[in-house]
């Protein structure tokens, strides 16, 4: 999806979040996750202070049209992408690929040659497998949604 003149894409630190851009997310988080999905769990899990978070907005759009969050092991040259979510309004426009790519290519400058994990939603299977993921688990559930562990080596 290539970015319009009114949207912005950006990498932040927790630390460095607005906290209008921190409510942004969590609230984009809460709508899909937990009640779009039906899905009740503690999407906040203490995690979030130790990701890398890229965020897509558009001003003259919702606002906050997409994000992901990164979490890269340097050391153990892993990365894992996660809290993958998208506005309903954003769907069906590649959205999701320029996320999951922005992901792929931040993980990979911060530790080149790393193996990138991702638990995915089993439906999306194909999705993540055009991006080069490959399955390593059998579809198991997790807070109430079949879910399959993926790996890009």
């Amino acid at each position: 999806m290539p970015l319009s003149d009114s949207m912005t894409a950006k990498w932040l630190a927790f630390d460095a979040f607005s906290l209008s851009e921190l409510y942004a997310l969590l609230k984009l988080r809460q709508d899909v996750f937990i009640l779009e999905q039906e899905s009740f769990y503690a999407d906040i899990d203490g995690k979030d202070p130790d990701a890398l978070h890229y965020m897509i907005t558009d001003r003259a759009a919702s606002g906050l049209l997409g994000a992901i969050r990164l979490f890269v092991e340097a050391g153990e040259n892993t990365a894992r992408i996660g809290r993958v979510v998208i506005a309903p309004e954003a769907r069906g426009t590649g959205l999701g690929r320029s996320l999951m790519q922005a992901g792929i290519d931040k993980a990979q400058e911060l530790a080149p040659g790393c193996g990138i994990h991702v638990s995915a939603q089993a439906y999306l299977e194909k999705f993540y497998g055009s991006l080069g993921f490959r399955t390593v688990s059998e579809v198991y559930i997790e807070d109430g949604i079949p879910h399959i562990d993926m790996i890009r080596p």
